[in-house]
C-alpha cells in the first residue's frame, strides 16, 4: 500500500501544474490524440489518473472493511443493485 500523503502535500487535482514525462505505446498515443485532440491530452490523462487513485482508495477501504467485518453478503449486494436499477416494486420513483 502507498504511504499516506504528507499533510502539506496538495490532494489529487490540486496544486500547481507541472510537466512530467511518461512513456506510452505509439498506438496508445495515437488513440489518445484522436480522442482528445492534441491540446486535451493532459486534462484527459489527469482525469484518468485521479479516477484510478479514487478507485484504488475505494479498494483499500473495502479491503479494510472486509478484514474487519468479513466479505459482503452477495445476496444483499444483488438486492441493493436491483433497487438501484429500478428492478423492484418498491423502487418506484428511484433514480
Amino acid at each position: 500500500m502507498a504511504a499516506a500523503a504528507d499533510a502539506d502535500s496538495p490532494a489529487p487535482g490540486e496544486g500547481p501544474i507541472r510537466p512530467v514525462s511518461v512513456s506510452l505505446h505509439e498506438g496508445t498515443i495515437a488513440a489518445l490524440k484522436a480522442h482528445t485532440g492534441r491540446r486535451g491530452m493532459s486534462a484527459y490523462v489527469e482525469a484518468l489518473i485521479q479516477r484510478q487513485l479514487e478507485r484504488d482508495r475505494l479498494r483499500e477501504l473495502i479491503d479494510d472493511a472486509e478484514a474487519e467485518h468479513g466479505p459482503a453478503d452477495q445476496a444483499a449486494v444483488e438486492a441493493k443493485r436491483a433497487i438501484l436499477r429500478g428492478g423492484t416494486a418498491g423502487s418506484a420513483g428511484a433514480a
